[in-house]
């Protein structure tokens, strides 16, 4: 049977009888290659498909930014949108790009480091692709907050606006910005747009 994109509501959401385990979904994930999964904290596998060129040019250019800014700093490191967290909530996440300080990445014990990080990056930044509807990655943005980060970005190339979340705050829009700034866990990190659209 074959499907329009027009008939598919995407992300495309599997709920199983009875959740995965961290080692199963690690490994149906391996399997599945090169399709993106995440889990929700219901255990509801959501499908995302492969980013197309240009959205993964900018989540590239995105992590590459926040990668040089890491290895400067020396306080943490930035982690790719292949790097999953098992959240609090149970549920596990990949954002485009994370920072997490050496201190918090510390505290994980050697076996906890392995499979998906049972931690939340103080610092994650979503890409807004050409398939992603926005209000799904305003909840996901919510769900990075409510489980520990302290500072999150959504980026949106296409309307060129930058959403900024915070803990006990409403997001702050900035419509074309030629930069934005890092504070909190990241401060002196500096996102030059112009490098990014």
């Amino acid at each position: 049977m074959s499907f329009a994109l027009t008939e598919i509501e995407l992300p495309i959401r599997i709920q199983r009888e009875s959740p995965m385990t961290d080692d199963e979904f690690m490994s149906f994930c391996a399997a599945n290659e090169p399709l993106r999964f995440e889990r929700d904290a219901n255990g509801e596998i959501i499908v995302m498909s492969p980013t197309g060129t240009g959205g993964s040019e900018v989540e590239g250019d995105v992590y590459l930014e926040l990668g040089n800014w890491a290895r400067a700093d020396g306080r943490g490191r930035a982690y790719p949108a292949s790097a999953g967290f098992k959240l609090p909530d149970t549920s596990v996440r990949a954002p485009d790009a994370a920072w997490m300080s050496y201190l918090r990445r510390n505290s994980l014990t050697p076996a906890q480091r392995k499979g998906f990080g049972r931690i939340c990056p103080e610092f994650v930044i979503e890409v807004r692709s050409e398939t992603d509807r926005l209000p799904p990655l305003q909840e996901k943005m919510a769900i990075w907050i409510a489980n520990g980060a302290e500072l999150a970005w959504l980026i949106d190339p296409e309307r060129k606006v930058v959403e900024v979340y915070r803990p006990g705050e409403q997001p702050e829009i900035h419509e074309q910005p030629t930069s934005v700034q890092g504070d909190g866990p990241v401060a002196g990190f500096e996102l030059v747009m112009a490098r990014i659209w």
